[in-house]
């Protein structure tokens, strides 16, 4: 993840409700600054090459329970080994009793010290996902996004081309507003986008001739949500007469945006058009794409047009058959 995110401890405190066992200054001062997070068992050998003190360390029952078996003298040196790398914090799962020594030692090299209730591997992978979230890469686009039949579907034009008109229409035909006018998109993993609105214009539409609205008070919670997964693009251009618009769909077109490639169509803008409806359309058949089914295809090879080579034209199409 990009080094220039953080995430504040008080935070991952406050989402996962951990239990302060020492803090050596304001949860809001220490910073988290990578996603990935570390069990220390090989360190409380010895063996600290490669560690990375950026981590949260997660310790359940192996961790304590090596530690206990240790005489004194054992348990203070794999604790220097450890604690003495300075850790970014330490977090207790199982709600486990915590014996006074390594409290003791977690204040000595001034390490924060959590606990929480959850079992490791659960507590792991809801750690991971938060940070992930949080410390991802990220750019904002002018653009609406809404999530269609379970579709999340990022549209984007020139001002004026009819996109939050076209959120308030989705909202009344029972689908879900994310963001209007600024798009903030993070980048989870290599193939995934999520998209969400800055928190201080969440829920806000700007209609011209009417100003601004909130959509969760004028159409209630079930009209909203607050971040989706981006399955595709729409890109609105004002209609023209002189360019060629794909009639077909057999092959998927892809834009990129923070390297990951995402399905686009490009929906011509006329008066009389229901972007809506097309949008709403347009969702259904790229999860149709994604299940294996394109009806293009289909239509070509029930006309006996069954050797198309990708990237074929429209025009080359009908003259080769």
């Amino acid at each position: 993840m990009d080094a220039g995110y953080s995430v504040s401890l008080q935070k991952i405190i406050d989402a996962h409700s951990l239990e302060i066992i020492y803090l050596p200054k304001a949860a809001n001062d220490i910073l988290i600054t990578t996603n990935e997070i570390n069990r220390p068992g090989i360190v409380l050998t010895g063996y600290t090459d490669y560690f990375d003190s950026l981590r949260i360390q997660i310790l359940g029952w192996t961790e304590l329970g090596f530690l206990q078996k240790m005489d004194k003298e054992e348990r203070q040196k794999a604790l220097g080994y450890w604690l003495a790398l300075h850790p970014a914090a330490a977090v207790i799962t199982r709600g486990l009793e915590l014996p006074e020594y390594f409290i003791k030692a977690c204040e000595e090299y001034k390490v924060p010290l959590l606990r929480t209730n959850e079992e490791t591997s659960p507590f792991l992978a809801t750690l991971i996902q938060y940070l992930n979230t949080n410390l991802a890469p990220r750019i904002t686009r002018h653009g609406v996004f809404c999530e269609v039949y379970g579709e999340g579907v990022l549209i984007l034009g020139e001002s004026g081309a009819g996109k939050s008109e076209t959120a308030v229409e989705l909202i009344k035909r029972g689908h879900r507003f994310i963001a209007d006018d600024a798009v903030e998109i993070r980048k989870i993993d290599d193939h995934t986008l999520i998209g969400s609105s800055p928190n201080n214009i969440r829920h806000f539409i700007e209609l011209r001739g009417i100003g601004m609205i909130n959509a969760r008070r004028l159409f209630g919670m079930g009209a909203v949500k607050v971040s989706e997964k981006i399955n595709m693009v729409i890109q609105l251009e004002p209609w023209d007469s002189t360019k060629a618009y794909d009639r077909l769909g057999l092959d998927d077109t892809y834009t990129k945006i923070l390297d990951v490639k995402v399905p686009v169509l490009t929906i011509p803008v006329n008066p009389g058009r229901n972007l809506a409806i097309i949008i709403e359309t347009a969702a259904m058949n790229n999860r149709q794409k994604k299940m294996g089914y394109n009806a293009a295809r289909e239509l070509m090879a029930g006309l006996g047009m069954t050797d198309i080579e990708p990237g074929e034209t429209e025009l080359e199409i009908w003259k080769n058959s």
